[in-house]
């Protein structure tokens, strides 16, 4: 068997003998009582945006999922397995969630892949049939005259927040809860050079800074 990695063996290490003292009771706790955290939130997997490092969460403060450019599909009950929709519904149904935030971010890769167009990495193309969900059928999205491929890129990393935002309404245990004001769905864009979060304002459909400058 091949050894573990050793990052990870020092990274538990300073966990178990720093943090985990510190919050052992929070962990007795939530092994009793369960979880219900009020925060559901869609992230990426990419390895430079780690959503409890962005929100300094604790154990049990927020539900993650993360998947390659932070997409959320559209409802489908189609008997296929999906596991956005599985933790979806885990989310709204059981832990009561209140807030669904879906966060975006600079140097996407999926969206990257998605904007060039490269060839598949494998005759499966996963990455390719997973990014195709971005689109919706006839759906045509081309870079604009005098924008930069990394204005293209930009734009469409945030347009994906948007596409997640429209398909998370398409989930009707949600769509009931939005409109009883049960629940709220919120967009976020963080940037990976400059470690700002923006926030997307829901009256001008525009991303604003989520802290104001010192």
């Amino acid at each position: 068997m091949a050894a573990f990695p050793t990052s990870l063996i020092s990274g538990y290490e300073a966990f178990r003998t720093q943090r985990l003292p510190t919050e052992q009771s929070r962990f007795r706790e939530l092994s009793e009582r369960g979880q219900s955290p009020e925060v559901m939130l869609i992230g990426c997997c990419d390895s430079r945006v780690s959503p409890e490092v962005i929100f300094d969460a604790g154990p049990g403060e927020m539900f993650v999922v993360r998947n390659v450019a932070n997409l959320v599909p559209v409802y489908e009950p189609d008997g296929g397995a999906h596991g956005v929709s599985a933790a979806l519904e885990f989310a709204v149904q059981v832990l009561k969630v209140k807030h669904i935030v879906v966060l975006g971010h600079a140097q996407c890769g999926g969206i990257r892949a998605f904007v060039e167009k490269p060839a598949p990495l494998t005759p499966s193309d996963f990455i390719g049939r997973w990014m195709s969900m971005f689109t919706k059928p006839g759906e045509v999205v081309e870079q604009r005259a005098a924008e930069t491929m990394q204005e293209f890129v930009t734009r469409i990393e945030k347009a994906a927040v948007f596409r997640s935002l429209e398909n998370l309404m398409t989930f009707p245990c949600i769509k009931i809860q939005v409109e009883r004001g049960k629940i709220q769905l919120h967009g976020a864009y963080f940037g990976v050079a400059d470690g700002e979060l923006s926030v997307l304002d829901q009256e001008t459909k525009q991303f604003v800074p989520a802290v104001k400058p010192v």
